[in-house]
């Protein structure tokens, strides 16, 4: 027994040594908030200026922030060989860094009316839906009863399966990415059902937010995405 807690406590000590030289030989690599492609009122009155505003600036913000500061935090648990607290900062940087994930995929998901928001897929992509699910409508309805039904925070995902090459409907809790659900998956539509994304606007009627975030809709860019990884 005293041999085997030896032969562990060495094999720990050599893996926070390798993780320590990988850390040192890599600059800290910190996330930013990234702009929007639009105007925050560019939106409405699907989804109003200030909600975006406080979503884009606050909330995205938060993730980043909570991310880098976790991050420079684990950064030094490896240099110390502190491994309980190197354990203890994965919950934070997977949800901190999870936000960040989904917030730049949903803002491109976004796009004004004047810009195609909410125009329909045409393409390969459109076809694939039909394919799947019926029809565009029908596929709308599945999402919003999804997302509807989700309880406490998370995402609502149209996803592409890698292997099966089929689109698939979604959710996640809180902010995890939809690679946690299936390392196959790719995003190509996420809807955020936290109450952040709505509430100044919808209060707690998010069936009525899913119902208008359609309009809004960037289906050229859940094409491209279905296109890219598709080839």
């Amino acid at each position: 027994m005293a041999l085997r807690s030896l032969a562990s406590k060495k094999t720990l000590t050599l893996g926070l040594y390798s993780t320590r030289r990988l850390a040192q030989s890599r600059a800290l690599q910190t996330l930013s908030l990234p702009d929007l492609p639009y105007d925050y009122g560019a939106l409405e009155p699907a989804i109003s200026g200030d909600i975006m505003k406080v979503h884009h600036q606050k909330h995205h913000q938060t993730y980043i922030t909570n991310y880098n500061k976790a991050l420079e935090q684990l950064h030094e648990a490896i240099e110390k060989g502190d491994s309980s607290t190197v354990v203890k900062l994965q919950s934070a940087i997977k949800f901190n860094g999870g936000g960040h994930i989904n917030h730049s995929i949903f803002w491109k998901n976004l796009a004004p009316v004047r810009e195609g928001g909410g125009e329909p897929p045409k393409d390969s992509l459109g076809w694939a839906i039909d394919t799947n699910f019926g029809s565009l409508q029908t596929l709308i309805q599945r999402i919003n009863a999804e997302g509807a039904a989700l309880q406490g925070s998370g995402w609502v995902w149209l996803g592409l399966d890698k292997e099966l090459k089929k689109i698939v409907v979604e959710t996640t809790a809180n902010q995890d990415p939809l690679v946690t659900k299936e390392p196959n998956l790719v995003p190509l539509l996420g809807i955020d059902v936290w109450e952040h994304a709505y509430y100044l606007q919808y209060k707690n009627v998010r069936p009525d937010y899913l119902k208008n975030i359609w309009k809004v809709i960037n289906w050229k860019y859940a094409s491209e995405e279905y296109e890219k990884e598709c080839a």
